[in-house]
């Protein structure tokens, strides 16, 4: 079963994301914070990792571009209601950015892509 962490910073997002993704057949990790997001990833070693742009304390892509240096190999998704701000920003090495709102469907969808892509590069 492949592992999901989720960060955001709204619970209510939060927790929808996350039924949504226990019901596709993910195990799920769903948390408010960034303290030792280091240490839960080396602990739970999720298979993704969706981060919303606007968290406590840090931005989202400012985590994604930290988790990418020490995870080069892991997936990230930036999840964003301000997708303006954040696209004339750059990427900060995502993988993918999803706008807010959006379709449930589609964010299975595009955590099932990453998924597939990363397993395609490391069998190559």
């Amino acid at each position: 079963m492949k592992r999901i962490l989720i960060i955001d910073n709204d619970s209510a997002i939060l927790e929808i994301m996350q039924e949504a993704l226990c019901y596709a057949g993910f195990d799920v990790k769903a948390i408010e914070e960034t303290n030792n997001i280091f240490n839960l990833i080396s602990d739970y070693q999720p298979d993704i990792v969706l981060i919303d742009y606007i968290l406590n304390g840090i931005n989202g892509g400012e985590l994604c571009h930290q988790l990418k240096k020490e995870y080069c190999f892991l997936p990230v998704i930036i999840i964003s209601a301000h997708s303006k701000v954040f696209l004339s920003l750059g990427n900060y090495s995502c993988d993918d950015f999803l706008a807010k709102p959006f379709n449930l469907s589609d964010l299975i969808s595009r955590v099932n892509s990453q998924l597939q892509l990363k397993n395609q590069t490391s069998i190559n």
